[in-house]
């Protein structure tokens, strides 16, 4: 049996090492440092960086050979999709291209879940959306506490589709609007602006609208980017391009 300490050590060193590839410390094509240089680097055994690099080419970024060692594999055959990769890439500096490519990805999932859900949501998944509406009213001011029933909120969406294959797209959107509250965080004015934006999805639901709620949580997701843009740009003029919050 596997100790908590142990699962614990050995997704601190799949971050560390995934954080510096994505983030460009090792660029495509390069080697890693061997393993016993790695090793000692992190403070691990060799049996836990070996497994660690295992997840690492899971996930497309590395890939180990007889003689060559491990090397960091083109960004084409990243998994970007994949919620720790698409973490990793927002961790740091964020550019004007990352913001629309995270846009971009959430407008090819939601607004046609949206339509979906207008067509299928059963009685007690539109009582659950309205439910996490009423959380999102009462918080809104609490950046924090808004996080969780707005990602309720858009994740009861793509469960509402009544289809398992999107349904399993929860994880994804759930890192995409992490990343999104994150990117936006220092918004002074809070989050309640986006509120009558969400109940409009909601009622477009509600009433069996498919189209009105697509075009809906399109016009939702259009403010959210023009939101995201403006943090980013402000924290980009900053001499360490940091948020106040950081």
């Amino acid at each position: 049996m596997v100790s908590s300490g142990s699962t614990a050590l050995h997704a601190t060193v799949v971050e560390q090492i995934g954080l510096r590839i994505v983030q460009g410390a090792f660029l495509p094509g390069e080697a890693l440092p061997n393993a016993d240089d790695s090793s000692e680097m992190l403070g691990v055994s060799r049996t836990v960086l070996r497994e660690a690099i295992k997840v690492l080419a899971g996930k497309g970024l590395v890939e180990s050979r007889p003689k060559t060692g491990t090397r960091v594999r083109p960004r084409s055959d990243w998994n970007f999709l994949d919620p720790d990769v698409l973490s990793w890439r927002y961790a740091g500096r964020v550019s004007a291209d990352d913001v629309r490519a995270l846009f971009e990805l959430r407008r090819a999932i939601e607004p046609v879940s949206a339509a979906l859900a207008a067509q299928r949501a059963t009685p007690a998944q539109i009582a659950e959306i309205y439910a996490a509406l009423a959380e999102m009213e009462a918080v809104s001011d609490d950046g924090d506490r808004f996080t969780k029933p707005d990602l309720v909120f858009h994740q009861t969406i793509l469960r509402m589709t009544g289809n398992e294959l999107i349904g399993s797209l929860a994880a994804l959107v759930e890192t995409a609007l992490v990343m999104s509250f994150r990117l936006s965080n220092d918004n002074p004015e809070g989050q309640r602006h986006s509120l009558p934006l969400h109940r409009e999805v909601a009622e477009k639901i509600a009433a069996g609208d498919a189209l009105g709620a697509q075009k809906a949580l399109l016009v939702l997701i259009d403010n959210a980017e023009d939101d995201v843009r403006r943090s980013v740009e402000n924290r980009n003029k900053r001499p360490n391009g940091r948020s106040r919050q950081s």
